[in-house]
Parts: structure tokens; C-alpha cells; sequence
């Protein structure tokens, strides 16, 4: 049987090729692909900013029924640097009904996924509402420099037309109070970063100084660690959080219905554990320290600390606006300049979710589909700017003892085997249905 029919051992091999971003190197892993897609009779195209880190572009003939659809996966991973693993993560061992390794979940496992079921439908002749594209792409993790964001500033021809694309993430099961949803994810947040930089006395470092910058730093630190930025209820979380509701019973069921009022809302996420952590940062922009610069000798006291914060906002929201409503938190003394914005979709377009709610409500009819909005980023927020809806559908089946975002990027990622031939399916059948009017 061609590879393409076994997406566990198509996974494999991705898993194998070590595409650590940085620096990538996802070349010979594009190219293996390329080789399987034109074994199979389609013709793929490379398109590169940087030949050692191309993207693959491949197309199927549909009937001009609907306008194209975009299938788009990235093949780099994150570092395992300084994690401990079961198994090494570039090789790919299939043990305990998983396949372990790097990219397992992110998304090297959605990319198997969706080349199998493309090839599926050109192998077969499957009758397709309109062409299917498929694109894997390089440089997700690191920016997109020389992935999306090159072909879409640079290669937008090659979209021409498409208004829907299936990515990352959605499709994976969300237990809340005893039921099964499926977040099928419409909306992304916003990905800005922002400077931070206090300024104070410098000074001799056997001298005791109260007030300079490091105590200012620690005031800073201790805001951002103890409250919230302001509470913003926006349509699809409202959405998602009504639909959570109506599938539980009481008295979760209230505390639910309780972060749809702004004055009660921080008091319940406090009380809601898991799903109150995920839920948190949908009702609100938020900002973490994450590099922090100061110092140049053991023995100076610093006169500047520079603090970068990576900071999320919520569709429609600018970077202005985060930075006011940090403002109001920290105080004047810190300065704070933006440094990093990328803007992304304000509004979702719900056309094709029912359909999608539909193929996984057949795989599980006790599942209930949710809307959902990703609290990262991913490739979709660049081909937003094509007018492409991008939804996160890459259907897995996980045991219930499964977290499916602690596992992502962490040590000892993996994919259930089964999971992948019924995700693939729910792929291919999203390729048969989307798009139809």
C-alpha cells in the first residue's frame, strides 16, 4: 500500500527529519514530501524565500462548484532542549498505541493527516466541491519569515480565490463536567510585544539601594502576577461559553453562565481550575515577562531594566488599547513602547462551522462541537490578510486522562495511532463538504 494510506507511518517519517526551529532546515523534509505527492501523480510545486527552507504547494481539480480550500500545515517544531523524554523525540517510536516524538501534536501529525486525505481524493477521484490546495509550509514557530508570511506578502497568486482554509488547531476533545466537547477553532488572538523600561539610579553594588530599578522591577513583576487586565466578553467566547454551559450539569453550569457578567467573572475563573485557566485568557488581553535585560557587572547597580512582555489581544483590539488598559495597572513610572504587532482576523466567519460540527458530531455523536477562539497564534493570522478564513479542524481521539495542550511543545508529545487514520477521515470528509451552497 502507498504510504499516504498509513498517515502513523507518514508521521514517522516527518518526525524524523529534525526541523527544530531555529534554525528549521525543513528542506529535506519538504522535499520527501514533494516526492510522495508527485508519486502520486499530482504535481507539486516548491516556492522559497530560502532554498534550504521551502514551502510545498500542491493542487487538486474540483468541480468550480465552491471557491478553492486551503489545507495549510508547517513542518518545524519547537526545541526539546532541556526536557526529559521517554523515548528520543526525532525517532519516532510507536509504543503503548502512540507514536512519541517532536511534531507529533504540532503539527507534523496534522500534516500527515491532511497529505493523506488529500491524496486520497486524488487517487480515488473524489468529487470535490472545488480545488483543493495543499501548502506545508516552513518557519511557523520562528514568525513565519519564510513560510506564510513570504507567500502571502510575496506568492499571493497562488490563493487566489480561496475564502476558507483547514489548519491548526480544533477537532481535539475538551472534557468539562463530565461531557466531551470539540472546540473547532474559528479566531485567533492577536500577537503583540511590548517593552517595557524602568529607569532609576545606578549606583555602587555594596551600597544598599532602595527604590532604584530592581525594586521597580519587582513591584512590575508582582502587578503583572497578581491581577488581571480588564474583563472583554467577545462574540465567539461568548459562544463558547454558553455552549460549554448547555452540556453540563448545574452547579457548573451556573458558574458558567456567571463569566458572562463582568462584575462576577474574575471570581469564577479562580474557581473553575483547568478550564477556568483556558477560559481566562479568552476574556482578557494579556501580557507574561518573558526576557528580562539589566546589568552589566556583578558590582554596578543598574541605572535601566528592560522587561519585554509577550503580549495576546483579543480580536479588534489594537495595540494602543492593551497598552492603556497596562498602563492603568503599572502605573506611569515604567515606559512602554510596542515593538511587535501582528494583526489578525476582528471577526469570524462562521459559514462552513456547521458543516465541520457536523463531520465530528458522526465520529461522536455524544460530542458536542463548540466554537473556538486559540489564545496563541498560528499560520492563519497571515492568510487573514487574503480575506482566507482559516478554522482549526485537525480531528484527534485522545484517552480522557489525555491534556492535549500541556502536551504541546512539551516533553514526551504524542499522537495516538488511531487517532490519526479517524482524523484523517474526518479531513477527507471536510474535503468532500466544504464550500457547498
Amino acid at each position: 500500500m502507498a504510504l499516504y494510506e498509513h498517515p502513523a507511518q507518514l508521521l514517522q517519517h516527518l518526525i524524523r527529519f529534525n526541523t527544530t526551529n531555529p534554525p528549521g532546515n525543513e528542506g529535506e523534509c519538504i522535499r520527501f514530501l514533494q516526492r510522495e505527492v508527485q508519486e502520486a501523480g499530482v504535481a507539486a510545486t516548491l516556492v522559497a524565500l530560502d532554498e534550504d527552507r521551502p514551502n510545498l504547494i500542491a493542487r487538486i481539480k474540483g468541480q468550480g462548484d465552491a471557491p478553492p480550500l486551503l489545507l495549510q500545515g508547517h513542518v518545524d517544531v519547537v526545541t526539546t532542549a532541556h526536557q526529559d523524554w521517554r523515548y528520543p523525540p526525532f525517532e519516532a517510536v510507536e509504543a503503548d498505541g502512540f507514536i512519541w516524538g517532536r511534531g507529533a501534536l504540532d503539527m507534523k501529525g496534522g500534516v500527515a493527516m491532511m497529505l493523506a486525505a488529500f491524496l486520497r481524493a486524488s487517487i480515488e477521484g473524489a468529487s470535490l466541491p472545488g480545488d483543493v490546495i495543499l501548502a506545508v509550509l516552513s518557519d511557523e514557530e520562528v514568525g513565519g519569515t519564510c513560510g506564510a508570511r513570504y507567500l502571502v506578502e510575496q506568492q499571493a497568486h497562488l490563493f487566489e480565490g480561496v475564502r476558507y482554509a483547514l489548519g491548526e488547531f480544533g477537532g481535539f476533545p475538551l472534557r468539562v463536567g463530565g461531557k466531551t466537547f470539540y472546540p473547532i477553532q474559528v479566531l485567533e488572538k492577536q500577537c503583540a510585544t511590548i517593552q517595557v523600561t524602568l529607569r532609576g539610579p545606578g549606583g555602587h553594588g555594596s551600597l544598599p539601594m532602595r527604590g532604584g530599578t530592581v525594586a521597580r522591577l519587582a513591584a512590575l513583576l508582582g502587578k503583572l502576577d497578581s491581577h488581571r487586565l480588564p474583563f472583554h466578553l467577545t462574540p465567539v467566547t461568548e459562544q463558547l461559553i454558553k455552549g460549554l454551559a448547555t452540556g453540563v450539569s448545574e452547579p457548573l453550569r451556573g458558574l458558567l453562565l456567571q463569566l458572562l457578567d463582568p462584575t462576577q467573572a474574575d471570581g469564577v475563573l479562580d474557581k473553575l481550575g483547568t478550564i477556568g485557566q483556558t477560559l481566562d485568557a479568552l476574556l482578557h488581553n494579556t501580557v507574561n515577562a518573558t526576557m528580562i535585560h539589566g546589568g552589566d557587572s556583578f558590582n554596578v547597580i543598574p541605572s535601566q531594566i528592560t522587561v519585554t512582555l509577550d503580549g495576546r489581544l483579543l480580536p479588534g483590539f489594537t495595540p494602543d488599547q492593551a497598552v492603556t488598559e497596562l498602563r492603568e495597572l503599572v502605573g506611569e513610572g515604567p515606559e512602554l513602547a510596542v515593538t511587535y504587532y501582528d494583526p489578525g482576523r476582528t471577526e469570524a466567519d462562521m459559514s462552513q462551522y456547521a458543516t465541520l460540527a457536523q463531520i465530528l458530531r458522526e465520529q461522536d455523536p455524544g460530542g458536542i462541537p463548540v466554537p473556538y477562539m486559540m489564545p496563541a497564534v498560528t499560520d492563519g493570522r497571515f492568510f487573514a490578510r487574503l480575506g482566507i478564513q482559516t478554522y482549526g479542524f485537525l480531528p484527534v481521539q485522545l484517552p480522557e486522562d489525555f491534556n492535549f495542550m500541556e502536551t504541546i511543545h512539551a516533553a514526551n508529545e504524542r499522537i495516538p495511532v488511531a487517532a490519526l487514520q479517524t482524523g484523517t477521515e474526518a479531513i477527507y470528509q471536510a474535503l468532500l463538504r466544504l464550500g457547498k451552497t
